[in-house]
């Protein structure tokens, strides 16, 4: 007999249905229910088919109908779908009958790219458990080894699994070796799947009940729980995604968020399925959402606790991963009266994607705008992308760079997120930068030439070894600013597409940098400023001219585009005049009266040259991209 029915059929004689609802829900049904939860992930390196084996997972424990289905179910953004990569965390619950019993599987998916390992944290931060999936075909990546240890760290129980099993050109026996080797489990505990064709997806779903653990915790402690995402929705405020720790929460309950300290009514709390699906109650280990009318952004922090009003918690969970942005760079909307409304855009998808930062700034050539912090390139591209699709704001980025820490001669420490914000050099004692570990893993074949390319950016080889007969881990310590910009697509090219690269940043060290600007007709461009290595900086200020060059419109009037290190211009471009032939009228006749007319186009020209603007186009911020 179920140990609930057990429980209740007495105690319905003494109490009545209602009165023995609640107190099985509150108090004895969070301890049977907790042994029936798994929460996991899914860790895998771009491309190696986790969105399709969350597919199956979804199709198998029938959480979506033939109707609902469609490829990369959980990737519900149009952009993630094009591209083909996951690019926010999506949390789902699937039911599952094992042995006669019914298990609640939570699912976090999880993206693959390392400018979003920021999400991964925060899923491992709400799992006990979480899948390894490897592609059969291409063995063990850079970021798979990066997002493991950092389950590993949050002792998450790792099921391997190998993907693409039905691939002609899969490599089983030798991928094997690889993930014993580095995960240091039996062969026999690696599942082989396919993704595609549902093998292995059956044998997945019991080791998933079997090996992962169902959450601790204690339901009749105060509630404590942990905030893992958010997203904003225009009619109902702002949606939290929680993972309970310890205790249950109930529908109309008070409860508090620790950090702000701002109470607010559960009006509505649920599980979330493919659409969100309501509970009256929710208890220890599960995850879930709350929707509470919140309207302002900045009272919801990814990474706060959850608590009751009435009976709080003693401290707010700890050890959640601090966002560290990488890669800086200016976003300004084309339309000065526009800046409000690209506040409260970032704001809103900063609710989304947190591991996005934003301050305001100016700029001499394009007005108010912000200074954003990214994870990476990519990571730039794609919030640009959603700024323009999902809040239809039309923005100009400019060029992106890193954050120095400037010494001044009185001791004082300027971090240095612009170009501009630079002291003066007789003011600067020393410029540090950020230097960070990469770890490059590739075939033998291309160990020559990507060493070459890191040697080339200033990167310093640490250690070089060989995983299997001829696929090696490069170690390089390099500077960050050398990776920013065409480093990645560089590194692709040299290795076929083969290479994988991961990074993770060490400290500060001494550079020896100057600050390169972009003149035009004179005038300093600061949008297109940039600090930039001693030894570098001549190829680069001639390459950016010769950009510039391609991509400013002629003019009315001749256009100088010069780059400077301080009062000393390094390289020099003219965009050419477009010219009236103003002799054209003149058939024959004395010479002086053909110089009489160009002498005054000459003096035309000159006062236009002095009172003209010069327009730079969204694509010259972006040329040094570009840049070969």
């Amino acid at each position: 007999m179920d140990p609930a029915l057990f429980i209740y059929a007495p105690l319905q004689r003494r109490w009545g249905a209602r009165k023995i609802f609640i107190y099985l829900h509150l108090i004895l049904l969070p301890f049977y229910l907790m042994k029936y939860l798994r929460n996991f992930c899914i860790i895998a390196h771009i491309d190696h088919g986790k969105s399709t084996l969350a597919d199956r997972l979804l199709e198998k424990t029938n959480t979506i109908t033939e109707r609902e289905y469609q490829d990369q179910i959980l990737d519900d953004m149009d952009l993630e779908r094009e591209r083909g990569i996951t690019i926010k965390s999506h949390a789902i619950q699937m039911e599952y009958i094992h042995e006669g019993e019914k298990y609640f599987l939570n699912l976090i998916d999880t993206p693959g790219h390392v400018d979003f390992s920021y999400e991964v944290s925060r899923s491992i931060a709400a799992c006990e458990g979480a899948l390894l999936v490897i592609d059969a075909t291409q063995g063990i990546q850079a970021q798979t080894i990066s997002n493991l240890y950092m389950a590993i760290d949050h002792n998450l129980a790792i099921i391997p699994v190998l993907n693409k099993m039905d691939m002609t050109n899969a490599m089983p026996e030798e991928v094997k070796d690889q993930i014993v080797d580095l995960v240091g489990c039996d062969r026999d505990d690696i599942i082989e799947a396919s993704a595609r064709t549902g093998m292995g997806v059956d044998r997945i779903l019991i080791d998933i009940i079997n090996r992962i653990p169902p959450p601790e915790g204690n339901p009749d402690a105060p509630l404590q729980a942990l905030i893992f995402d958010s997203i904003f929705n225009s009619f109902r405020g702002i949606i939290a995604y929680f993972k309970i720790i310890n205790g249950t929460i109930s529908k109309g309950d008070r409860v508090k968020f620790v950090s702000t300290g701002h109470e607010y009514n559960a009006e509505e709390i649920g599980v979330r399925k493919l659409k969100q699906a309501p509970r009256e109650v929710l208890g220890t280990g599960d995850v879930g959402y709350i929707i509470s009318g919140i309207k302002e952004s900045s009272e919801v922090r990814v990474g706060d606790t959850i608590t009751h009003v009435k009976d709080p918690c003693d401290k707010a969970i700890s050890g959640f991963e601090e966002v560290k942005p990488m890669v800086f760079a200016g976003m300004y909307p084309v339309d000065a009266d526009e800046y409000e409304d690209l506040r409260n855009s970032i704001e809103k998808l900063q609710l989304n994607d947190a591991s996005l930062t934003f301050v305001p700034e100016s700029s001499a050539a394009l007005g108010f705008g912000f200074r954003c912090g990214f994870l990476g390139l990519l990571h730039m591209e794609i919030v640009q992308e959603r700024l323009d699709r999902e809040f239809n704001m039309d923005v100009i980025t400019t060029v992106p760079n890193v954050s120095f820490k400037a010494y001044t001669t009185k001791g004082e420490v300027i971090d240095v997120h612009n170009p501009s914000g630079l002291p003066s050099i007789n003011h600067i004692e020393r410029i540090e930068e950020p230097y960070i570990i990469a770890q490059v893993i590739t075939l033998s074949d291309y160990v020559g030439p990507i060493m070459n390319l890191c040697i080339d950016r200033r990167g310093v080889l640490k250690g070089q070894v060989y995983l299997t007969r001829d696929r090696v881990e490069l170690t390089f310590e390099m500077p960050l600013s050398e990776i920013v910009f065409d480093f990645y697509d560089k590194l692709k090219s040299i290795s076929k597409g083969y290479a994988s690269f991961d990074y993770y940043y060490t400290a500060y060290q001494k550079a020896d940098l100057v600050r390169l600007d972009i003149l035009l007709n004179g005038e300093m461009v600061d949008a297109l400023s940039t600090l930039i290595y001693k030894g570098h900086a001549y190829d680069f200020g001639r390459k950016m001219c010769e950009k510039l060059k391609e991509l400013i419109p002629r003019q009315q009037f001749d256009i100088a585009i010069q780059a400077a290190i301080g009062a000393k211009i390094i390289a020099r471009e003219t965009v050419k005049a477009v010219r009236k032939d103003v002799t054209a009228k003149c058939y024959g006749g004395d010479i002086t009266r053909k110089r009489k007319l160009l002498e005054k186009q000459k003096k035309g020209k000159k006062r236009m040259r002095q009172i003209g603007n010069v327009e730079v186009p969204q694509q010259a911020f972006l040329a040094v991209l570009k840049l070969d």
